[in-house]
């Protein structure tokens, strides 16, 4: 299949209707996500075990996580490794602008909360 097709096939699916429960089904499967073709952030996204359902709790639910997400548009990967350089040198020349362009706020690259996500989650599905 050439690529032409492959991404004129791609346009054609309603990805609304599809759930990651039709995607990974038995434990280990595994497949990659990518966000924001721009930057080019690909991510494995594995299941890694079942849980039986618990009728209190309402779903999709983070149930552990570790490490903050990098800041929008920071230029993939490469990007965020030379920021996060950036950030822990302010002799560096550029680290005034980053913190301009990244509106002033501190950033910390080890912060996760888990019940902020939760609420993200709960908000958004």
């Amino acid at each position: 299949m050439e690529d032409d097709d492959f991404w004129e096939m791609s346009d054609n699916v309603d990805y609304k209707g599809i759930k990651v429960s039709d995607l990974l089904k038995k434990e280990k499967d595994k497949i990659v996500y990518e966000y924001d073709f721009g930057d080019g952030w690909q991510h494995d996204v594995i299941l890694e075990k079942i849980l039986p359902v618990d009728k209190k709790i309402k779903y999709p639910v983070c149930v552990k996580g570790k490490m903050n997400c990098p800041p929008e548009d920071c230029g993939g990967i490469w990007g965020y490794y030379e920021l996060l350089e950036i950030l822990a040198n302010p002799k560096h020349p550029e680290y005034n602008g980053w913190f301009e362009w990244m509106g002033e706020e501190k950033f910390d690259p080890e912060y996760f909360d888990l019940e902020e996500v939760n609420g993200l989650l709960r908000r958004n599905f």
